[in-house]
């Protein structure tokens, strides 16, 4: 029996353009059904495509207070999550949802 190998998948990886960036965004803010802490994950796998100390210095937040709010674990505040989309070259925006 021949024994099978595996490797952690990991998004960042695969998050190589601006435009990708936030099309893996935008998913995740549909399927994150209110969930602050899947978003802030998110941002987290872009941030680390990008370079997390970059993005750090670029949201003039320490890597250290970077990781921790991105970590998915916990909910960082809105101040927080917009320097983020902010150094990450990424804007949100709204529309109607019409039920």
């Amino acid at each position: 029996m021949t024994k099978i190998t595996t490797t952690r998948y990991d998004v960042a990886e695969h998050l190589r353009t601006q435009e990708e960036m936030a099309a893996y965004l935008e998913a995740c803010l549909e399927e994150a059904n209110g969930d602050a802490a899947f978003i802030a994950k998110a941002l987290g796998d872009i941030a680390r495509a990008k370079g997390m100390s970059q993005v750090a210095r670029d949201a003039g937040l320490s890597r250290e207070s970077l990781y921790k709010a991105l970590s998915g674990e916990r909910s960082p505040g809105f101040d927080t999550i917009l320097k983020v989309i902010g150094a990450l070259g990424l804007k949100l925006h709204a529309e109607a949802n019409h039920i």
